[in-house]
């Protein structure tokens, strides 16, 4: 299982990603915050490790960015903040978990591994349309077999379309689900997106029904 560790306390980050590479864990360990925000966007995780103290972008940001975006990747959020109503504010932002500093690696990993068991508990099993896989569990997408890297607001948009194949979507429709919005912009962004699918799969994996908007179906009238 891949583990994004978000820490800028070089000394913290060696001692926790030596243990959690004892257990078995494969870890990313970056420490500068839009670098942590960038690839969580992008990047295929079962667990992030967020720590709130990063420079240049802080954690609690972070996160409420990814939950807008729709990243549902299990956060345990790391802090030096003792205060009760920062924590809250950490839970309102989408932490699953909370650890304060200083901690224990065999209390962390114990967490982690008990996010990681609720998380598959709720996971749904893979589903599959027009040629595409899409795995829940992992967030792991091929298309006819090859491995194919989506952002987390691509794989949002991929989902809907697989979900009902033969429906076609407007992309009015698809911006509201995918961006929470309906205006020239984020329409705009739907077509942007499409297109991305399109180069990173096939020109016809998702096909265009003028006038009407996109699906799966490449028999849809």
């Amino acid at each position: 299982m891949r583990i994004l560790l978000a820490e800028d306390d070089q000394t913290i980050a060696d001692h926790t990603r030596a243990k959690l590479e004892a257990e078995g864990f494969t870890v990313e360990h970056l420490a500068s915050g839009p670098d942590v925000w960038a690839e969580g966007e992008t990047g295929d995780y079962s667990a992030i490790i967020l720590d709130l103290g990063l420079p240049g972008m802080d954690g609690l940001s972070i996160l409420k960015r990814w939950r807008a975006a729709g990243l549902d990747t299990p956060i345990l959020v790391l802090t030096a903040r003792a205060s009760w109503m920062e924590r809250v504010d950490g839970f309102d932002a989408g932490a699953d978990d909370y650890l304060p500093k200083p901690f224990r690696s065999e209390e962390l990993i114990a967490r982690l591994k008990a996010l990681l068991r609720r998380a598959g508990g709720r996971q749904k099993q893979s589903v599959a349309a027009g040629g595409f896989v899409m795995d829940e569990a992992s967030r792991r997408v091929t298309f006819e077999g090859r491995l194919i890297e989506l952002t987390v607001l691509e794989y949002r948009l991929l989902s809907i379309l697989v979900a009902e194949p033969q429906r076609v979507f407007d992309p009015i429709d698809i911006a509201r689900q995918v961006q929470g919005r309906d205006d020239d912009a984020a329409k705009n962004a739907v077509e942007a997106m499409i297109a991305r699918i399109r180069r990173k799969t096939h020109p016809s994996a998702i096909a265009t029904r003028r006038g009407f908007g996109y699906t799966l179906d490449g028999g849809a009238p």
